[in-house]
C-alpha cells in the first residue's frame, strides 16, 4: 500500500470509528456527540478540504472538494452533525478507492521496475566477476548471468544456451529458448545454464525502461472525454455555488417555506448536485485499462489512443512481418526422382548458405546431415544458385538451375504456371541439367490473420492492405485471409496518402513494423506498431504490440469498446442520479442522510464499475484451419515420413 493510499485508508478509518462513537454516545451521553462528530469530521476531511483549499487560492479553481467540505460544514450548522459526519465518511471511502484505482493501475509499473535489477555480475577478462550497479554498465561489457537470476540489461548471448522466461516483456508464460547469438532482454528470467551475455543497450535504453516509460506517458494522457469533464468540472461547481442561496432565498419569498426549511433544502443540494460521479466516469476506468493492457503485452501512450481505437471506421496493415510471417516456408514440394542421398545433398548444399530461400528449405526438410555430405565443396554462384560436385555429376540448386529446353509432363508444367501465378518463388534442383525436383516457396499469412481480418469485418470496419510487393503476391495473401482491398507497389510516402485519404472517412488505424511504415503509422488515427518491429516504428506509434500477435488487436479493440462502454454507463448513471436527486430534493422527498447515500454511493458504484477494466476480455483461441498452415504441416510429416 503506497503513502497516500495509506493515508486515505487511515482517513477513513478515523472517521468511521469517531462517527460511531458519536452515534453511541448520543443515546448515552448526548453532551459530547457533536464533539465526536467534529472529529470524525476533521479526520474524513482534512485531506480533501487542503486540496480543495489549495486549488482555490494557487489555480484559482473550485472542485467538488470544497463543495463537499462546504455541505458537511452546512450540515453540522443545521445541527445535523451525524449526517455531516456521514457526508464526510463516504466521501472519504469513496476517495480511499479512487486512490485504490488508481495505485492499482499503475501496479504493473511498479512490478516492472522491480523486475529491473539494481547489480549486474560484470564478467572480466580473467574469468572473475564483479558485481557493479547496472546504471554502469557500457555497451560491449560482458555480464554474467546465473541459473535462476534475472537478465540484468539488453545484450545479446556471447556463451551459452538456455530457456528464457519473457512474460514481463511480453506476457507469454511459456520460456523461449535462447542460444549464442540471440538476443536477450533486461527483467526477464534465465531458467536454465548460466550465460554470459554482451551488453547491447545502456540501461535507460533497455526495452524493460521503454516499457515503463511508455506506461507512465500513458496514464498522464487523459482521453478526451476525462479532459471534457475536468474542463466542466470549474463550471459546473461555481453554477452548484450560485444556485444553492437561490434555492435558500427563492422557495423561502415565492413558495412560502421557513428559513429553517429553505437552508436545509439549499445544504442537500449542496451535496447532491456536487459532480463526485460524473468527474469519476472516466480517469479511473481508463488508468484501469491501460494497466490491464500492459499486463498483456500491449502498450498504450495514452488512454485517448483507446478512445479512437473503439470508433475505428478502417483498419490498415503492412504485409510483411505484420499479416504474413516475414519468412518463406515451403508451400510446395514435386519429386520428379526421389531418394535419401538427393533429400541429403540438397540440405547440406542449402546449409552452406545463409540465404533465407536455403532456411526455408532446410526446415522443410528437418534432416541431420550425413557427414559424406557435410564435407562436400559447396560453390555459390551469384544470380544462379549453389552446385556442387558428387559421384561424378554436377549437382545445382537455384531459380536457374537446369536446362530450360527440358521437356516437362504436362502436369508438372501446369503446377509451375500455377505457382507462378500464385506470386510463388520457384527453386530447381537438378543433376547435370536432369531436373529432380522444384518447390514452391511464400511468405505465407500468419495463423491469426484470418480470424483478426475476420473480426474486424464482422465489426463493419473496413480492412485493407498496404505493400511494397508486386500485385500478384499482394492479391494471394488478400484474398487467402478475405481483406476488403489492398494497395501493392506502395512506396512509404504512397502508404501515409492512402492513410490520409481513408482517414477522410472516420477514425483509422495502421499496423506495421518497418522503417517504411513510420509515416504511415504518423498519419494515422492510431498507429499500431509490432514489438518486434523497428525502433522508428515503435516510436512513432501509439500502441505496441510486444509480442507480434495479430490476436492481441482484436482483444485491445474489445477493451477499448469495454472502455467506451463503461465510461457511457458511468455518464449516464452519475447524471441521472444527479437529477433525480435534485428533483427529489425540491419536491422535499429526499432528506440529507439519503442524499449523501445516494450522492457518495453512486461515486463508488461509478469507481467499481471502472475497476472492471483491470480485467482484459478473453478472445477466442487462434483458428488453427490456416490453409497454409495446413499445407506446411502436412507436407512436412510426408517429407520425415
Amino acid at each position: 500500500m503506497s503513502k497516500t493510499e495509506k493515508q486515505a485508508f487511515l482517513s477513513t478509518v478515523f472517521c468511521l470509528i469517531f462517527m460511531i462513537a458519536g452515534s453511541i454516545s448520543g443515546l448515552f451521553l448526548p453532551i459530547i456527540a457533536p464533539l465526536l462528530f467534529l472529529t470524525a469530521i476533521f479526520f474524513g476531511g482534512w485531506k480533501q478540504t487542503s486540496e480543495g483549499l489549495k486549488e482555490l487560492f494557487h489555480d484559482r479553481r473550485v472542485n467538488v472538494d470544497l463543495l463537499m467540505a462546504l455541505a458537511a460544514i452546512g450540515a453540522c450548522i443545521i445541527g445535523n452533525w451525524f449526517e455531516g459526519a456521514m457526508l464526510t465518511f463516504i466521501f472519504c471511502l469513496s476517495g480511499f478507492l479512487e486512490e485504490y484505482t488508481t495505485n492499482k493501475s499503475r501496479k504493473e509499473i511498479t512490478s516492472l521496475m522491480n523486475l529491473q535489477p539494481a547489480t549486474a555480475q560484470k564478467y572480466l577478462p580473467d574469468g572473475s566477476t564483479e558485481e557493479i550497479p547496472v546504471s554502469s554498465l557500457s555497451i560491449n561489457d560482458q555480464v554474467l548471468v546465473p541459473k535462476g537470476a534475472t537478465i540484468p540489461i539488453d545484450g545479446q548471448i556471447l556463451q551459452g544456451h538456455s530457456a528464457i522466461n519473457e512474460a514481463s516483456v511480453n506476457g507469454e508464460s511459456i520460456p523461449v529458448e535462447k542460444k549464442s547469438g540471440d538476443d536477450v532482454y533486461g527483467g526477464t528470467l534465465n531458467l536454465g545454464n548460466v550465460l554470459i551475455v554482451t551488453v547491447t543497450k545502456a540501461s535507460n535504453e533497455t526495452l524493460m525502461a521503454k516499457i515503463v516509460k511508455l506506461v507512465e506517458e500513458a496514464q498522464q494522457k487523459p482521453t478526451k472525454t476525462a479532459t471534457f469533464i475536468e474542463k466542466i468540472e470549474n463550471t459546473y461547481v461555481k453554477i452548484v455555488l450560485l444556485t444553492v442561496p437561490l434555492m435558500i432565498l427563492l422557495p423561502h419569498y415565492l413558495i412560502g417555506w421557513s428559513w429553517e426549511e429553505s437552508f436545509y433544502r439549499g445544504m442537500v443540494l449542496l451535496v447532491v448536485a456536487s459532480p463526485c460521479a460524473l468527474v469519476a466516469s472516466a480517469t479511473p476506468a481508463t488508468l484501469a485499462a491501460i494497466s490491464s493492457s500492459a499486463k498483456n503485452g500491449i502498450l498504450l501512450k495514452g488512454g485517448a489512443s483507446l478512445e479512437r481505437f473503439a470508433q475505428l471506421k478502417t483498419i490498415a496493415f503492412d504485409k510483411t512481418g505484420t499479416l504474413t510471417e516475414g519468412k518463406p516456408i515451403v508451400t510446395d514440394a514435386v519429386f520428379l526422382q526421389d531418394s535419401p542421398t538427393i533429400r541429403q545433398l540438397i540440405v547440406a548444399m542449402e546449409a552452406k548458405t545463409t540465404h533465407p530461400l536455403a532456411d526455408a528449405i532446410i526446415n522443410y526438410f528437418d534432416l541431420t546431415i550425413d557427414p559424406q555430405f557435410a564435407a562436400l565443396e559447396i560453390e555459390e554462384i551469384t544470380g544462379f544458385g549453389l552446385q556442387t560436385q558428387f559421384q561424378g555429376a554436377t549437382w545445382k540448386v537455384g531459380k536457374h538451375a537446369y536446362d530450360p529446353k527440358q521437356t516437362l509432363s504436362e502436369e508438372h508444367t501446369t503446377m509451375l504456371k500455377n505457382f507462378t501465378s500464385s506470386g510463388k518463388t520457384i527453386i530447381y534442383y537438378a543433376r547435370d541439367h536432369e531436373l529432380l525436383a522444384f518447390f514452391a516457396l511464400q511468405d505465407v499469412a500468419k495463423a491469426d490473420a484470418h480470424q483478426v481480418i475476420n473480426y474486424f469485418k464482422k465489426k463493419n470496419i473496413q480492412t485493407v492492405m498496404l505493400t511494397g510487393d508486386h500485385q500478384g503476391t499482394a492479391e494471394v495473401i488478400a484474398k487467402k485471409i478475405a481483406l476488403d482491398d489492398f494497395h501493392a507497389d506502395c512506396l512509404p510516402d504512397d502508404k501515409s496518402k492512402i492513410i490520409t485519404a481513408l482517414k477522410q472517412q472516420g477514425e483509422i488505424a495502421m499496423v506495421g513494423d518497418g522503417i517504411n511504415d513510420a509515416p504511415a503509422l504518423a498519419s494515422a488515427s492510431v498507429g499500431i506498431a509490432m514489438g518486434e518491429g523497428t525502433d522508428l516504428a515503435v516510436d512513432v506509434a501509439e500502441m505496441v504490440l510486444m509480442k507480434n500477435e495479430l490476436i492481441k488487436l482484436q482483444q485491445v479493440h474489445l477493451h477499448a469498446l469495454k472502455l467506451q462502454r463503461v465510461i457511457k454507463q458511468n455518464i449516464v448513471f452519475s447524471v441521472g442520479i444527479i437529477g433525480l436527486l435534485i428533483l427529489s430534493n425540491f419536491f422535499q422527498i429526499l432528506n440529507l442522510p439519503l442524499g449523501v447515500i445516494g450522492h457518495e454511493g453512486s461515486t463508488i458504484l461509478v469507481i467499481l464499475n471502472g475497476l472492471r477494466l483491470l480485467r482484459m476480455p478473453k478472445v477466442p483461441s487462434v483458428n488453427s484451419a490456416c490453409l497454409e498452415c495446413e499445407i506446411y504441416n502436412l507436407q512436412k510429416r510426408d517429407s520425415t515420413a
